[in-house]
């Protein structure tokens, strides 16, 4: 059943992120349909060893994949109810969480959105460009989660990062 719980909240994210691939893959994909100059190559390579750093390092494989492995990880061993059906969320830090976690995921949440909301707006090649950086970004966190997946069943005391749950209070 732990194994489940745990699968449930990580499974949730990556399927968040496919989806998100899947919907701005096919604008990176038009860019091949469109004169690109030099100057929109350059910009190309820029977002996308950017996002892979940014996003897909620094973003990911530092910080999110780990905590999300770990409140998994942690939800596996302290069921309740409500936190198993909403396993997802909790993993990725907006329920059950330290006050500044939940404020961190919350708010990154907001500022994601208006970036989504900006790039819709703008025309290709640009939009293109941006999405393409997004999808390697989003890729590599696919992957960033799978790794610590692995890590955390081979050997849970790897990952030294915390699961920012609320302490528990005494009566």
């Amino acid at each position: 059943m732990k194994k489940l719980v745990f699968f449930w909240g990580m499974s949730g994210i990556i399927f968040i992120l496919i989806f998100a691939i899947y919907r701005l893959a096919p604008m990176a994909i038009a860019l091949k349909d469109i004169p690109l100059g030099l100057f929109h190559w350059a910009t190309l390579l820029f977002s996308l060893i950017y996002m892979a750093y940014a996003e897909g390092y620094k973003g990911f494989f530092l910080s999110f994949a780990p905590r999300a492995a770990v409140r998994a990880h942690y939800l596996a061993k302290n069921p309740r109810v409500l936190h198993i059906i909403f396993a997802p969320l909790f993993c990725m830090g907006f329920i059950h969480a330290t006050r500044k976690r939940k404020l961190i995921s919350f708010g990154l949440t907001v500022t994601i959105m208006g970036f989504v909301m900006a790039v819709r707006y703008l025309p290709q090649p640009w939009r293109g460009i941006l999405d393409a950086g997004v999808v390697v970004g989003l890729t590599l966190g696919c992957f960033s989660i799978l790794y610590f997946c692995y890590v955390i069943f081979s050997d849970p005391e790897r990952i030294s990062i915390s699961a920012d749950v609320p302490l528990k209070q005494t009566p």
